[in-house]
């Protein structure tokens, strides 16, 4: 009786620590289910194809409380000077859930290598960038602008005897396009190219826009962009010369840049807005925020054109320029005019 007292006795306290030990184990994988389960953020209403270009960054200058599950998108107007892109970007930053914070690249040290570059964009895309652009409010997209002609920097090169000269190095957005492609193909980062059409209206306003950073026309300070009609008046006053030798040289490397560049970033997400076609047609600015799948809102903007109607009124030589354009492919910038 006793040897059967005893086996019953450890025959309960293995069955027992079984139990215990099975107990356990539930208990702990029903906490790691929890734990994982509560830190990812729903994908609810996001379409499959979508995935790789939604994000949940977590700054590490501040913390998203709130906002942490609302899926951001990244973006990158690439541009050229006087193509309307700051205008266009004052239009997406109306939007409560954007931020757009300019052109990031203006200061040399951002772009000194392929290194600085991918290093800034990093820390706008995690939310780390603080502007004038930045938002408290969820945002829904965030980016900035990036000029494609916007290259030059100055380095010092070293000669014999220690001696150094001061030389122009070009880095960038277009020297650096692989890279920066393989950037944006593996953050996800949707480009939105922005051109004029008329390149020669363009290239009217980069001369103005240079002359005015020496005259500075309103009252000693130079703008390139004004809020009012009538200091857009005082800046349209000037007319520039152009110069007719090179004219059609200038406007063939503006197009082949472009070229170029549409040709560098097929493979990424993009899309090709044109400054005449948001002016004239605007379900642009709807067609913008479905790329950017934004909540629809009604978009604005303070600024007042500078150069508007007849295009012959605004150069100063202009019968040179009819010249020098008659009989080529862009002779019919000549007459191509329009209202803001």
């Amino acid at each position: 009786m006793m040897v059967v007292l005893v086996l019953a006795m450890v025959c309960g306290v293995y069955v027992c620590s079984l139990c215990l030990r099975q107990i356990s184990n539930s208990t702990k994988a029903k906490v790691l289910r929890f734990q994982v389960t509560d830190q990812a953020c729903p994908s609810f209403g996001i379409e499959p194809w979508e995935i790789p270009y939604v994000h949940y960054p977590k700054p590490e200058t501040h913390s998203r409380e709130e906002c942490v599950c609302n899926g951001v998108r990244y973006f990158a107007i690439l541009s050229m000077q006087r193509s309307g892109s700051g205008w266009f970007e004052t239009l997406l930053n109306s939007h409560i859930n954007v931020s757009s914070n300019g052109e990031i690249f203006m200061v040399g040290t951002r772009r000194n290598n392929i290194s600085s570059i991918l290093r800034t964009m990093d820390q706008v895309y995690n939310l780390d960038w603080f502007s004038s652009a930045s938002k408290n409010e969820c945002l829904a997209a965030v980016g900035f602008k990036w000029m494609l002609n916007q290259l030059v920097i100055y380095g010092r090169k070293k000669q014999g005897s220690g001696s150094s000269t001061l030389e122009i190095v070009t880095l960038g957005l277009m020297e650096h396009n692989k890279e920066i492609v393989e950037y944006f193909r593996n953050k996800g980062v949707s480009a939105i190219f922005l051109f004029r059409r008329n390149l020669l209206r363009r290239m009217i306003s980069v001369l103005a826009n240079s002359y005015d950073r020496d005259a500075k026309l309103l009252n000693g300070t130079h703008k390139s962009h004004v809020h009012s009609t009538e200091e857009a008046q005082i800046l349209a006053k000037y007319k520039p010369t152009v110069n007719a030798t090179l004219l059609l040289s200038d406007l063939e490397e503006t197009d082949d840049t472009i070229t170029k560049a549409l040709e560098y970033f097929k493979s990424t997400r993009h899309i090709v807005l044109y400054y005449e076609d948001l002016i004239h047609n605007h379900t642009k600015l709807k067609d913008v925020q479905e790329f950017l799948r934004l909540p629809y809102r009604e978009l604005s903007s303070r600024q007042v054109k500078i150069h508007s109607g007849n295009l012959s009124k605004q150069v100063g030589n202009w019968d040179d320029v009819k010249k020098a354009l008659k009989g080529t492919s862009y002779e019919g910038m000549l007459h191509a005019d329009y209202q803001m």
